[in-house]
């Protein structure tokens, strides 16, 4: 009786095929993305495949793609802002971060539209200048916000629906430099810069 009290309050979400939502959220205009002064993101399931890896000794690992790592450095080289926001501290996230400058690194935060917000204002920018990438539940106020929000095709239903871009390759192995190639291409600079 118990868990069926319980179940009548729950509320399940289920999203549309994600074949359908991927061909719905790909046209982007150029205008749109030449706009991008800052591309915020979340970092596990969006920068990593979502895994991560404790060993018994306690310490952490993460794998994250070189392809997205290339892409976030030219952006930056190019005067596009950056910034990691996740919801728990990781050491392996500091030390990737650091290794490609990545000039916000925000961590620990869930309130991920807040902390979005407020970085935009300290940098003075519009919702339209921001890009956030995210792929939980926690990520889909942010994505809304965004002048673009993008996520990936694994993403939970929420953050899909919130999304504006849905991208073709996958969390942790491409899928932020498919983000950075668009911004990069709009702003006129080549990809093998």
């Amino acid at each position: 009786m118990a868990i069926a009290g319980y179940l009548n309050n729950v509320r399940l979400t289920v999203a549309p095929p994600r074949s359908a939502i991927r061909n719905r959220k790909s046209a982007i205009s150029r205008a749109r993305w030449a706009r991008i002064r800052l591309f915020a993101m979340d970092v596990d399931g969006i920068l990593t495949d979502g895994t991560v890896r404790i060993s018994s000794d306690g310490t952490e690992s993460k794998s994250f793609s070189i392809l997205d790592g290339m892409g976030l450095v030219r952006l930056n080289r190019c005067g596009v802002a950056l910034a990691w926001i996740s919801g728990r501290a990781s050491g392996a996230t500091t030390r990737r971060a650091t290794e490609l400058k990545i000039p916000h690194l925000i961590q620990g935060r869930t309130d991920k539209l807040a902390a979005l917000q407020e970085l935009a204002a300290q940098l003075h920018l519009q919702p339209a200048e921001c890009a956030y990438m995210g792929d939980d539940d926690i990520d889909a106020p942010a994505l809304a916000w965004a002048g673009i929000g993008a996520s990936v095709p694994d993403a939970m239903p929420a953050a899909l629906q919130a999304a504006g871009y849905i991208t073709r390759r996958p969390a942790g192995r491409g899928a932020v430099r498919e983000i950075c190639e668009h911004i990069l291409q709009a702003r006129g600079q080549s990809s093998s810069r």
